[in-house]
């Protein structure tokens, strides 16, 4: 704190002494020695203080720039669903009118009776397909479908006899 030597202390220490006299020197340097343990933590608790501020200051600078990055990452991301959103709208658009180009083109090559040629009523699947249309199994190799005529069965536990 301040740059004082020994030999000043000693200096300061003589005329104390002349001064105050060898009685009542000890209760004043106890004193003095009080109150600069009291300043000191008094200028300690002000640097913490301070730095907690500081600190403080710090993390709600880096909040605010994690509101603000979170926000533009919001926008960007409600951006692009949008961008989404009506791209899908605008297939369906062009879907469903190019599947009512189709039902018109049906209906204008009807007979002249006045019924389609092609009834479109809902694509097949596996339970509106008839029992006549067996599609085979992807999954199955040509082993499993081909026949197993030259295999020997396999003789049962009963017939051995040890």
């Amino acid at each position: 704190m301040f740059d004082i030597g020994f030999s000043e202390l000693v200096v300061i220490g003589i005329v104390a002494l002349l001064v105050l006299g060898p009685e009542r020197l000890p209760k004043v340097a106890r004193t003095t020695g009080h109150l600069l343990g009291r300043l000191q933590r008094y200028v300690a608790d002000v640097k913490s203080d301070i730095n907690r501020e500081m600190q403080l200051d710090e993390l709600k600078r880096l909040q605010e720039e994690a509101r603000k990055s979170a926000m533009e990452f919001e926008s960007t991301v409600r951006s692009e669903v949008a961008g989404i959103e009506s791209g899908v709208a605008s297939s369906l658009r062009s879907a469903s009118s190019a599947v009512a180009d189709l039902e018109s083109s049906f209906k204008a090559s009807a007979d002249p009776v006045g019924e389609p040629a092609v009834s479109v009523t809902r694509p097949l699947d596996a339970d509106t397909m008839p029992d006549t249309m067996v599609m085979p199994d992807p999954e199955l190799d040509e082993r499993q479908l081909a026949l197993e005529i030259d295999r020997p069965e396999p003789a049962s536990k009963s017939s051995k006899t040890t």
